[in-house]
């Protein structure tokens, strides 16, 4: 099966996929760049992030 997801902007975002969990995290500082903290229990899952407009 194929995933598909598709991302408009300013539109709407549709994941044809098993969604586990949703939950919302802060950006922060990390070196010369940047992370975003997630739980040990998605070690090795596939993620996506979706960066919002203020």
């Amino acid at each position: 099966m194929a995933r598909e997801i598709k991302a408009v902007k300013g539109g709407k975002i549709q994941i044809k996929d098993n969604v586990e969990e949703i939950y919302e995290k802060k950006v922060t500082p990390s070196g010369n760049g940047a992370k975003v903290d997630a739980p040990k229990r998605h070690i090795g899952k596939r993620v996506y992030i979706i960066v919002l407009k203020k």
